[in-house]
């Protein structure tokens, strides 16, 4: 799975962020010749080529032209969101006795780690050994989190076209963390159109329902009878006009599922995804305990991307590996506190076949 020859990997300078820092640009290939794109904004996956069912490759990752588009674009595409991914409620939460708030810029909610987050930030960045590693340091206090916090994004490319994500943090004082990736996906092809044709299976027969501002509301249920229900493959498109609440508060799909059978530190399948024109297919596996899906309900009026054209609304899919949105004020789901002398440590893998 992993390359054994590192001058299959290349980097190259792609411009300067506003305040000086270089932008990086890595290309990882195989032998087969399906390659990943990576850049140092926001360890960001840029561009995956792998072959469809007549083995003609295309870039499957919605993105952009530019180092410059990175640094300003709005849908987090391709990066690691921190440092915490998803929504916390009203932008506090309350760690050891101690009250903490965080910048709102999601409704009345805390999206993404903030306005400046991870996702918009100039990650370090070098090949290590077969892989390429970014690294960035989040100061005491950045975006009103407590502790100095490193974390580390090491991608590699397998010679069967798997992206392995291994993602590690440490911090000087008690702290959440929740990272994740929001590439955008679309299997026939960055700008072949909608998703909504695509066949989602969900590993998953819980998701939870959320107030108006998709703040979960506690309790998990049970995905049968609902729209919500993918545990059998359906097409992304076919209930997402239905008359349910989830639906409605974000014009699609924008929810958390548990995982079935999640353990701590093992990987276990997330879901699997099929582009019915290319024939590609896709399995996402992880060791967190919930994905989020979110079918791309509001990228139209943003930035060009590659192919030229301004993405629409549903061209593309994130399927984010993660913990769940609010954990921090919600005791009933797994732990997102990290604590000085732990190891943060998650990974996701997109298998393409």
């Amino acid at each position: 799975m992993i390359l054994k020859r590192t001058e299959m990997i290349t980097k190259e300078l792609w411009g300067t962020s506003p305040d000086g820092k270089e932008i990086f640009l890595y290309t990882l290939k195989n032998a087969s010749g399906a390659y990943v794109q990576l850049c140092s904004v926001g360890a960001a996956i840029v561009s995956i080529l792998v072959p469809d069912k007549e083995g003609k490759l295309a870039d499957v990752a919605m993105g952009f032209r530019s180092a410059d588009d990175y640094v300003n674009e709005g849908p987090c595409s391709g990066k690691i969101p921190g440092r915490y991914a998803n929504r916390i409620a009203k932008g506090k939460f309350t760690l050891d006795g101690v009250e903490y708030t965080l910048p709102v810029n999601n409704g009345p909610n805390h999206l993404h780690g903030g306005p400046a987050g991870f996702h918009k930030q100039v990650w370090d960045s070098r090949i290590e050994g077969d892989a390429v590693e970014f690294m960035y340091f989040a100061a005491d206090g950045e975006a009103g989190y407590p502790g100095n916090l490193k974390a580390v994004a090491h991608y590699t490319w397998g010679e069967d076209n798997s992206l392995k994500l291994v993602m590690t943090a440490e911090t000087d004082k008690p702290t959440v963390v929740n990272l994740t990736n929001h590439v955008y996906l679309n299997l026939d092809g960055e700008s072949s159109g909608s998703v909504l044709d695509h066949v989602l299976e969900l590993n998953a027969s819980q998701y939870l329902p959320t107030d108006p501002t998709l703040i979960p509301l506690g309790e998990p249920e049970d995905v049968a009878g609902t729209p919500m229900d993918f545990v059998e493959a359906k097409p992304i498109g076919r209930d997402i006009k239905a008359d349910f609440p989830a639906l409605k508060y974000g014009k699609g799909y924008d929810n958390c599922w548990l995982i079935d059978g999640y353990m701590p530190g093992q990987l276990s399948t997330a879901a699997e995804l099929w582009g019915p024109v290319s024939g590609r297919h896709l399995e996402v596996l992880t060791t967190q305990p919930a994905v989020q899906v979110y079918t791309g309900n509001w990228l139209s009026g943003g930035l060009i991307g590659k192919s030229g054209r301004p993405y629409n609304d549903y061209d593309a899919v994130a399927i984010e590996c993660q913990h769940a949105p609010d954990s921090p004020n919600q005791p009933a789901f797994p732990s997102t506190v990290l604590r000085p002398g732990e190891v943060y440590e998650e990974a996701i893998i997109w298998a393409f076949d």
